[in-house]
């Protein structure tokens, strides 16, 4: 049983094609998940909970 070079290489491109695609949609899906919203407006602002004064 031979495998090619090529084959390899086509499978391996295309899989890596797919699989970096459904990690995006499912990063999108997460982000944009309106359960995860309280969460994340929650985290933008308490970056800027403390910050009323200049830093010193």
């Amino acid at each position: 049983m031979s495998v090619e070079h090529d084959l390899l290489v086509g499978i391996s491109k295309s899989f890596g094609l797919f699989y970096l695609m459904a990690l995006s949609v499912a990063a999108l899906i997460y982000a944009f998940w309106p359960a995860n919203k309280p969460r994340f407006d929650r985290a933008a602002r308490s970056i800027l909970d403390g910050e009323d004064k200049p830093w010193r």
